[in-house]
């Protein structure tokens, strides 16, 4: 199995921020912060026999949990002198502890995160470089997928270790097909195809003008971006390769735009204000027919006993890449060197072929090395998820951007829903937002 891609990176300038500013920040996130049990982390806790104890910030919520509380426990009983315990919460939620946790010195010891949001905390100077656990050969870094390593890098040190490579699918519902009157083993492979599919599949039998079911479940916010990856598919995108230019009002991304917004407004392909969590109970509940999510929700489908299919999701016109995500783990800047230490032997665990095999056996996850792929025997979903077709056109979102983060969550989920509910053109609210994009990325 060949799991590895070229990234599409940026090496964007560092701007002039310090950790002021994430004192700043903190502050201003404090209201915000008080929804989920805070840690222990950031103080070199020890347990009554001596262990060090880390405090694991993630968010894990989901059929994939179980897997990563499986290696935690397996390090922990491997060892006797440190002791990982998980802090597991949504991800906005951990995004919005982290500013305040790290800058008051009380946060976490290791935490997990989307490595296309670490360079925004990187650059609020809350992570420490971790270059120096890759130039360990006793890590056993090279075995990794180069590009798991290189999505967290940013201004040309590295800043997290992977905890995972996914790419995302289509998954797709047999019986619904069939119900349509569509081949349940041939799902679209192009926009035209599905938008061809769109009428037979988003059906509305009581005649109220909403759709019993939906052709595809598509969040519009807190959710793994599918909705900004499709801008690639008219060659289009958020912003360039290099990080520094916005791509909102291009041509390419407005074609992008009118036509996902036409297909969820005009012929009611997915409804409006979807979570990722709602689209997820929509295919669930075999209430859509299409999601493209990632390998997490195999478990979770499955248990739901839906008769479903995995394919590489339908390509655009112009670019068949799919999007990717990397999940990284990092060190708060504040952490003694103590705590580094034992957090780098977690890492090596957590990325050695004992753990790797538990996880991708439990997850559904391609493994982030790919020199045990024969030895995933209990789950057929890291070979899928891993195929060398998708992977050659996988890409991650904004990688190495520091003001990704801020753009995705203030520009363009607003804009997004604003265009979905009729607040305007596309191309007059996309216009505005690749400003307001720009003015993110020169600061």
């Amino acid at each position: 199995m060949n799991t590895q891609h070229t990234l599409r990176s940026a090496r964007p300038r560092r701007p002039r921020v310090v950790m002021a500013t994430a004192a700043a920040l903190a502050i201003s996130a404090l209201t915000l912060a008080g929804c989920a049990g805070q840690g222990s982390g950031g103080n070199d806790e020890a347990t009554g026999d001596g262990k060090i104890v880390l405090d694991f910030w993630n968010g894990f919520t989901g059929p994939d949990g179980p897997a990563l509380q499986q290696v935690v426990d397996d390090f922990n009983d491997s060892q006797d002198e440190i002791e990982v315990k998980t802090n597991i919460m949504p991800w906005d939620t951990l995004y919005q502890k982290v500013l305040t946790s790290v800058a008051g010195n009380n946060g976490p010891d290791i935490i997990a995160m989307s490595a296309s949001r670490i360079p925004q905390f990187a650059d609020e100077g809350m992570f420490m470089p971790v270059d120096d656990y890759y130039e360990d050969e006793a890590n056993d870094a090279a075995a990794l997928t180069p590009a798991a390593v290189e999505a967290s890098m940013y201004d040309g040190e590295n800043y997290g270790v992977p905890v995972n490579y996914a790419t995302m699918m289509m998954y797709y519902n047999k019986d619904l097909f069939t119900a349509a009157g569509l081949d349940p083993e041939a799902p679209p492979t192009t926009w035209d195809e599905f938008a061809a599919m769109v009428p037979q599949l988003s059906t509305d039998d009581n005649g109220d003008g909403k759709p019993d079911v939906y052709a595809i479940a598509l969040a519009d916010h807190e959710t793994v971006p599918i909705f900004p990856s499709l801008l690639w598919g008219t060659g289009g995108g958020i912003v360039s390769e290099d990080g520094t230019t916005s791509m909102l009002g291009d041509p390419e991304s407005i074609e992008a735009l009118e036509f996902w917004v036409d297909l969820v407004t005009e012929q009611k392909a997915a409804p409006v204000g979807l979570s990722g969590a709602d689209a997820d109970k929509l295919f669930q509940t075999e209430k859509a027919a299409i999601e493209i999510v990632g390998p997490w929700m195999t478990t979770g489908f499955d248990e739901a006993g839906i008769n479903y299919g995995l394919a590489k999701p339908f390509a655009g016109p112009a670019d068949d890449a799919v999007l990717a995500d990397v999940v990284s783990m990092g060190i708060p800047s504040n952490a003694s060197d103590e705590v580094k230490e034992a957090a780098y032997k977690f890492f090596a665990y957590w990325n050695s072929p004992e753990g790797q095999i538990t996880w991708a056996n439990g997850s559904g996850f391609p493994p982030t090395r790919a020199d045990v792929a024969d030895q995933i025997t209990e789950s057929p979903y890291p070979a899928i998820f891993g195929a060398p077709d998708v992977a050659d056109s996988a890409r991650v979102l904004m990688p190495g951007v520091a003001a990704g983060g801020p753009i995705l969550e203030t520009v363009f989920t607003p804009a997004l829903q604003r265009a979905l509910n009729g607040e305007g053109t596309v191309e007059e609210i996309f216009t505005q937002a690749s400003e307001e994009a720009q003015a993110e990325l020169d600061k």
